[in-house]
């Protein structure tokens, strides 16, 4: 496949502090600690101070894989993590059925290219590519689901507890349906062998994730954490106890979000007193603290002060972060560099510094994930064939079709001259209304603006009338943006690899690994 790079700000897709934090707007430098550039991760590598421990990281990841056989770039680099002078480049995801939207894969894609310039950059240092499993979320109802050939594919199961311990016992249906889109191709039959081994020989959907996501990216050293463990919990059960009781950061994030409101930006995330969930089998529910007890939310459980202490202290993994305190413990129990995330995400970690500070806790580099629009040929050639460009794509449908009569009219469907004509006859009818009675002005402006409306609305039915008689290219460009941008968004947050893989097998993620750029700044567009 071939690339080619637009500006993120020209597909009209990004959020103002996302396009600011890549422009290295002044106001924003507050909220991140290092540049994401190879400056500010040289800096970052120079100052990282990591309070983790590192056997217990490695002995956790190879009984975490004991059942996989992984390859040997995969347990190389689980090795590695053992050694001072080896760091991780991170990503995280919920469980999405199937990986679910593409924009998973290029996440993993970015952080995978990331450690290898790293590498280049530094050789005397080590650099492993992690994907943190979102194992403890709870919200089945956002990852169930994936989109394929236009259609909905959903797994149907109740559940109340963490995703990653969900029993992979009903979700045959779902594979079926999904290897019906596959279709009997050789790379369809071969994506769809991976994903009927992940699903159906695994007892959760942890381990299936993480057999699917492993056969996709081994070969590049990935290696995939489960952070839902006793073990690594341990690490960071001080922290756990002391953001329960006190609520320290919810008034660090508070104050970081009303800053950065205060700036013009929309935030993301808000926190609570309380920023953890009591987690056990079938149940992850709230914290609350009320009538000087600590609760769990829609159960009987409850806790003093005391008994809370002992219950973290000898059970660590039955308190599970939220969206706000997960980052930190990322950033305790792996020697973590660098945090590849969406725009969302980047945001919301803009939010958390002023926690990390507090708990003197080092902050990554924060780098937006690449972005990508695969091109087929047909809408390659149909934007050609239109006169229109590559980037002209992302521009709004209805104004594509402006241009395209405008460009292919032989009439004159712009009133502007005629408009500026009408409107000095206006100005100087004005005047001399003026000098005969001073209150005439008004109506003439009143019938100025009259007139402007009129005309604008002739103008558009010019346009309209005109655009009836080109029908067909019209219809062409509907088709095309919505081939390229499904449900009238990016294709990334649509489509799943299924019809990527089908259509160009190993050679889509190899394209994607060849071309993708962690520190371009770019958002790239693959034509095969």
């Amino acid at each position: 496949m071939q690339a080619k790079y637009i500006s993120y700000q020209e597909t009209g897709s990004f959020s103002k502090l996302v396009l600011d934090y890549i422009n290295n707007e002044e106001q924003l430098k507050a909220f991140y600690s290092y540049r994401p550039d190879m400056a500010g991760l040289a800096e970052a590598l120079e100052k990282r101070h990591f309070i983790g421990d590192r056997n217990t990281l490695v002995e956790v990841l190879k009984d975490q894989y004991q059942h996989l056989t992984p390859n040997k770039s995969v347990s190389k680099n689980i090795e590695l993590l053992g050694l001072d002078n080896t760091f991780t480049v991170t990503t995280g995801h919920q469980l999405n059925l199937f990986t679910g939207p593409l924009y998973f894969i290029y996440k993993i894609v970015t952080t995978i290219n990331l450690a290898i310039e790293l590498k280049i950059a530094h050789p005397d240092k080590n650099f492993v590519p992690i994907y943190w499993m979102a194992t403890e979320d709870h919200d089945f109802d956002e990852i169930n689901h994936v989109s394929v050939d236009e259609k909905n594919i959903s797994w149907i199961q109740n559940t109340n507890g963490a995703t990653g311990r969900l029993s992979t016992k009903t979700v045959a249906a779902a594979v079926t349906a999904y290897k019906g889109y596959l279709g009997i191709s050789k790379n369809g039959k071969r994506i769809a062998k991976l994903v009927e081994q992940a699903y159906l020989e695994h007892d959760n959907l942890a381990d299936a994730t993480r057999y699917l996501v492993n056969n996709l990216f081994e070969k590049y050293g990935l290696v995939i954490v489960n952070a839902d463990n006793p073990q690594l919990k341990k690490q960071f059960s001080n922290i756990i106890t002391a953001d329960i009781i006190e609520h320290n950061s919810a008034k660090n994030i508070n104050q970081s979000s009303k800053n950065l409101e205060d700036l013009g930006y929309k935030t993301q995330v808000n926190g609570r007193d309380i920023n953890f969930f009591y987690l056990k089998d079938d149940l992850r529910e709230r914290l609350i603290f009320e009538n000087n007890k600590y609760s769990v939310n829609h159960t009987e459980i409850t806790f003093t002060e005391a008994e809370l202490r002992t219950e973290i202290e000898s059970h660590p993994e039955r308190f599970s972060p939220n969206v706000v305190m997960r980052p930190m413990y990322q950033e305790v129990i792996l020697p973590n560099i660098a945090y590849i995330g969406g725009g969302a995400e980047v945001a919301y970690w803009m939010q958390l510094k002023a926690n990390f500070d507090y708990y003197k806790i080092d902050f990554p580099v924060l780098l937006l994930r690449n972005s990508a629009l695969l091109v087929d040929k047909r809408s390659a050639q149909n934007l050609y064939n239109l006169g229109f460009s590559l980037q002209d794509a992302f521009l709004p449908v209805e104004e594509l079709k402006n241009i395209w009569v405008q460009r292919n009219s032989t009439a004159q469907l712009s009133l502007a001259d005629e408009t500026r004509a009408i409107n000095s006859i206006f100005d100087q009818i004005k005047l001399n209304a003026y000098k005969i009675d001073k209150t005439l002005s008004v109506s003439t402006d009143t019938a100025k603006q009259k007139t402007n409306h009129l005309l604008a609305n002739l103008e558009k039915k010019l346009f309209r009338a005109e655009k009836r008689k080109h029908e067909t290219a019209l219809i062409q460009i509907d088709n095309v943006k919505k081939r390229l941008f499904p449900n009238g968004t990016l294709q990334e947050r649509i489509l799943n690899i299924a019809p990527m893989y089908v259509n160009y097998g190993e050679d889509f993620l190899s394209s994607c690994i060849e071309n993708f750029e962690p520190l371009g700044g770019d958002f790239t567009l693959l034509l095969p």
